[in-house]
């Protein structure tokens, strides 16, 4: 299946839009597949894009294609989606794929790679790049697509109880923080845990851990967690987060044509909403903070952190490059493409902003 090029076909669409306008291009039959997601009831921005996914694909269809959701409090696996998903469990689930990286390593990367692409140039990777191929390298032989479920955007660096003055300060800093940034803190002497969103809150109160990292303003107020943390760091371990939706293949292969395309443009769609969505919510959420919370203080990591954060990720990555032939294509990948992509983000969005920078 060559993925790349069934991502976003005209003629495919617009069997698609026949379909939403009443004129279906398959036999009038129904599905309804099951959906798991990592996060909770009611999450807000990530439970409202698969909330809206589903909606879109439901509505396409004329009511052929309906995904029931059932989220973390029902299914209680909030970290078993990829297994749920392979097992036939469930057809569908809406996560992040860097949670896999303990099962399989390569996942990791197809959420974000710290000092990498920021969002516009990693959907240009994903989508025009190769992205999507290198991803199905990696799910295909667990039985599984995934495709792009949404990007939160630029992530903050995380809430910590004390300062960080200089990399002295990470050593055995207990922290909450998933991904490949997980395996840079950890190389700094942090003692890195990955714990479900919903047990965040609990574990910074109790003292389980110093500080950790959630998504950024929009979904880190409502967890409270300025309450407990008065320091807010900016960000450099998630320039871009993609979470995903994971389809079981043969549920896939099991849909009529029609209706493979009709998911495979809510998917695409919900993921782009949320971007925008998250933007906003963040803008909102920012202003918010600094309004009735007062005493939360932004901070930027000095830069002798950040050059030993920089210098720890170039070498793993090097590292894991070296030990595994498809890690080495995914990292060449990811690298070509931002050398590539990055000249034209410096001179269009980049000076665009220091050229305000300079004005203001």
């Amino acid at each position: 299946m060559k993925i790349r090029n069934a991502l976003f076909k005209p003629a495919a669409v617009l069997a698609a839009l026949l379909s939403f306008t009443g004129a279906p291009a398959q036999a009038e039959e129904s599905y309804t597949l099951k959906l798991a997601e990592t996060w909770g009831p009611n999450s807000p921005i990530l439970g409202e894009t698969t909330q809206h996914m589903a909606d879109m694909a439901e509505k396409m269809s004329a009511g052929r294609l309906k995904i029931r959701i059932d989220s973390s409090n029902k299914h209680k696996a909030p970290f078993g989606i990829f297994d749920m998903v392979k097992s036939g469990q469930y057809d569908m689930g809406h996560t992040a794929s860097y949670y896999y990286k303990g099962k399989v390593p390569n996942t990791m990367y197809f959420t974000t790679v710290p000092f990498s692409m920021t969002v516009p140039e990693q959907y240009a990777w994903f989508y025009h790049g190769g992205g999507m191929e290198l991803m199905q390298k990696v799910y295909e032989p667990h039985g599984m697509l995934s495709f792009p479920g949404g990007n939160t955007g630029n992530q903050m660096g995380g809430w910590f109880r004390k300062e960080i003055n200089s990399v002295a300060d990470l050593q055995g800093l207990k922290m909450r923080t998933p991904g490949f940034a997980g395996e840079v803190m950890s190389e700094l002497g942090v003692a890195v845990t990955n714990i479900p969103p919903g047990e965040l809150y609990t574990s910074l109160e109790r003292g389980t851990i110093d500080a950790l990292e959630w998504v950024g303003p929009a979904l880190d107020l409502p967890m409270g967690f300025h309450r407990i943390a008065k320091y807010y760091y900016s960000g450099w371990q998630e320039p871009a987060a993609e979470v995903q939706f994971l389809v079981n293949k043969n549920v896939w292969d099991g849909l009529p044509d029609d209706l493979q395309e009709i998911l495979r443009v809510a998917m695409r769609t919900a993921a782009y909403d949320m971007y925008s969505q998250s933007t906003h919510m963040n803008s909102l959420a920012w202003d918010k903070m600094k309004e009735e919370y007062p005493d939360v203080t932004h901070k930027v990591f000095p830069p002798e952190v950040i050059s030993a954060l920089r210098e720890t990720t170039a070498r793993l990555l090097k590292e894991q490059a070296a030990q595994d032939p498809l890690a080495a294509e995914i990292i060449d990948s990811q690298q070509g493409y931002l050398k590539q992509v990055r000249k034209w983000t410096n001179i269009s969005d980049k000076a665009y902003l220091d050229s305000l920078s300079i004005v203001e």
